[in-house]
């Protein structure tokens, strides 16, 4: 499969046309915004930022990548929305943090830059491609030998379905209506193989959990449902 089969074309239409939303802290995405301080937590647990070059895969409009600036890193992220990669250029120019942004796919910038990252981000978006493996072999390709890679994506078991699909995004409405597809969900497990055949050892897994009750998120043991993980390339 090549870069340009790797790709739903609903799925890049889906997100780009609610680009201009992506910074509003109160919308749609504020469930990204909530839960960008965990990932950075957990990032920092197995790698360091300052000074340290960063790709973030399936950037989005820049939330992560952003934040990876902000805290010293030399962050590029990139997309293939060319309405997502927009907004988040205009809004680190508002913001006056420096982040790189390019229109490209992770594929073709591994094909063209291999090892050229200390270390690689691909959150929540594994699950919106028809084939996760490349988008994988290709982070693991990205980064430099020693360096780490991390993953967020959704487990497919029946309460990622009901607290992802059926409580986030229809009953407690955190998400937009079709955010998620259950069948294209992946197990821990299958992350696991495919990153071991690109040359990737699991480092450390935590899930992200979420309190109705106090509508905070934690970072958490029960994998069930949201899950980040992380992972070396061998030498």
């Amino acid at each position: 499969m090549t870069a340009t089969d790797n790709v739903h074309p609903q799925e890049i239409h889906k997100f780009g046309s609610m680009a201009e939303r992506w910074w509003d802290e109160q919308g749609e995405f504020k469930t990204l915004h909530d839960i960008n301080p965990l990932r950075l937590e957990f990032i920092q647990r197995y790698a360091a930022l300052e000074g340290q070059r960063y790709v973030d895969v399936g950037c989005g409009g820049g939330i992560l990548t952003e934040a990876l600036a902000r805290h010293g890193a030399d962050a590029t992220g990139i997309d293939l929305s060319e309405d997502l990669i927009d907004v988040a250029d205009l809004h680190g120019l508002e913001s006056g943090i420096s982040v790189h942004y390019q229109k490209i796919s992770a594929e073709d910038l591994a094909s063209q830059q291999p090892e050229s990252s200390d270390h690689v981000t691909c959150m929540e978006m594994l699950e919106h491609v028809p084939n996760p493996g490349s988008i994988i072999n290709a982070c693991a390709m990205l980064v430099k030998p020693g360096g780490m890679v991390f993953f967020s994506t959704l487990n497919r078991k029946p309460k990622a379905y009901m607290l992802a699909i059926v409580a986030a995004e229809h009953l407690l409405k955190m998400l937009p209506k079709g955010t998620h597809d259950y069948k294209t969900f992946i197990k821990p497990s299958e992350l696991c193989q495919s990153a071991r055949a690109c040359g990737l050892t699991l480092q450390g897994m935590v899930g992200i959990e979420y309190n109705p009750f106090t509508k905070q998120f934690s970072l958490s043991k029960d994998i069930d449902v949201n899950y980040i993980a992380a992972f070396q390339r061998e030498y």
